[in-house]
């Protein structure tokens, strides 16, 4: 049986990041993506619903993501959705999605004026100039960076 679990979301953050390590010394990073969606009822009024979502990074990426973002901030994740099921100290049954972050884009400008934009660099005025999306590290995400425009004669 053939599958794909694949999810990209363009939203805002709903709260700081919260960054934790495992036993084994694993950052793990949790922060909050609301998206909406706006369209207009039979009668033309606007309408908006807004979707709360929670979202992991894992990893070097996860530390980044911790870093450099804060409530309220916009910014694109790429990942899968991972489905936890428990049961509650009363004994109901409970469920929620999360998505498990593979990649992100930092969006908006810098914060200091600078006209950069994404990328770790691109929301605060003491990151590093580097720009782009960040990959997430674990197994099958060890790959070298893309090559940069430097030593390209054209």
């Amino acid at each position: 049986m053939a599958s794909y679990n694949r999810i990209i979301l363009v939203g805002n953050l709903t709260r700081d990041p919260q960054l934790s390590y495992t036993p084994a010394n694993t950052a793990v990073c949790k922060f909050g993506l609301a998206t909406n969606h706006k369209w207009k009822d039979r009668e033309g009024n606007p309408r908006e619903e807004v979707c709360f979502v929670d979202c992991t990074a894992f990893g070097k990426a996860g530390e980044t993501f911790n870093q450099y973002m804060s409530k309220g901030q916009p910014v694109l994740v790429e990942g899968r959705l991972k489905l936890d099921q428990w049961t509650s100290p009363e004994g109901d049954k409970k469920s929620k999605h999360e998505v498990i972050v593979d990649n992100f884009q930092f969006l908006g400008g810098r914060r200091d004026g600078g006209g950069a934009v994404g990328g770790p660099g691109g929301e605060r005025s003491n990151a590093p100039a580097a720009a782009g999306a960040v990959r997430a590290s674990g197994p099958g995400y060890d790959e070298p960076p893309p090559p940069t425009d430097d030593g390209i004669p054209f």
